[in-house]
């Protein structure tokens, strides 16, 4: 759909925008029962600029805006703020107060103040509607592979480097200690990882979990934990996107440090054959 607004508004020689909310409308209808958050406001706004939108407009969703009329939303919004002359919006859109108004109610009044709607027919993955319920779904079940498909781009999350416990450092392996940003992650388990950072793509192994070998009862949480191929800078307090490409194995109890770093070495071994770049016999076709 935003690839369809950035295409149509640069053949008009005008802007492209997109229109997104924060904090998610369930927060505020549901009052925090609804789905976790896919991804977080910093990540949204970074994977839409990457896209070629020229204006992102964040609006506030609170009680005044749930209350808003359709009417209200439109002309006051989209035409008078925004100054929108097209509107692309999937089939199972609806909007206003208590969402009662949906795509056929939008054209109508999009029409009374010379705007025209644009209808986008729904992508299927294998039967299934892509949405961020699917997406959602395949994350937290650890089917990363068709959570990509449905996405378009691999599973990521995007989190602020944190001071750890220091344990992996001390076994040889350092690693970056990663606060996601009220994101969805992915199961517990080990992980070949791509890391953006500087302008970089790096490479590296990450493990969510418990630390069951090491751990105590003021872990609370399970904790992300990316060791980076290479990389011994400190980072704390910078934001990294991590890219998941393939889980390796799921999360196991050591019987102590040794059996731990070997099983590390095999991993970090793993994790550089499936991010060993592929090379292709066919003359010019990446290109």
């Amino acid at each position: 759909m935003i690839k369809k607004v950035v295409d149509r508004a640069r053949a008009l020689g005008t802007k492209s925008v997109v229109v997104t909310f924060d904090p998610h409308p369930s927060k505020v209808l549901r009052r925090g029962r609804g789905a976790p958050s896919l991804i977080s406001l910093e990540h949204r706004i970074k994977l839409i600029e990457e896209l070629g939108v020229d204006i992102l407009a964040v609006l506030a969703f609170n009680d005044e805006l749930a209350r808003c009329s359709p009417e209200k939303f439109v002309k006051k919004v989209l035409v008078s703020g925004l100054g929108v002359k097209e509107v692309y919006v999937g089939d199972n859109f609806f909007f206003g107060r208590g969402a009662t108004a949906g795509r056929e109610r939008l054209a109508l009044i999009a029409e009374t103040v010379s705007a025209k709607v644009r209808p986008v027919r729904p992508v299927r993955i294998g039967g299934d509607v892509a949405s961020s319920s699917l997406v959602r779904k395949f994350i937290l079940s650890g089917r990363i592979g068709m959570a990509k498909r449905v996405l378009g781009r691999p599973v990521a999350i995007l989190g602020t480097v944190v001071p750890g416990s220091g344990l992996a450092s001390g076994l040889g392996y350092p690693t970056a200690n990663i606060n996601p940003h009220h994101e969805v992650i992915p199961p517990r388990g080990v992980y070949a990882v791509k890391i953006r950072y500087g302008g970089k793509s790096l490479g590296g192994v990450l493990n969510i979990g418990w630390k069951p070998t090491f751990f105590s009862p003021r872990d609370r949480e399970p904790t992300i934990e990316v060791h980076i191929f290479g990389f011994r800078r400190k980072i704390y307090g910078i934001a990294l996107e991590v890219l998941f490409v393939k889980k390796i194995r799921n999360e196991i109890r050591f019987k102590g440090t040794e059996p731990l770093v070997r099983q590390i070495r095999r991993d970090v071994a793993a994790a550089r054959r499936i991010l060993r770049p592929i090379k292709c016999s066919i003359p010019r076709c990446c290109k």
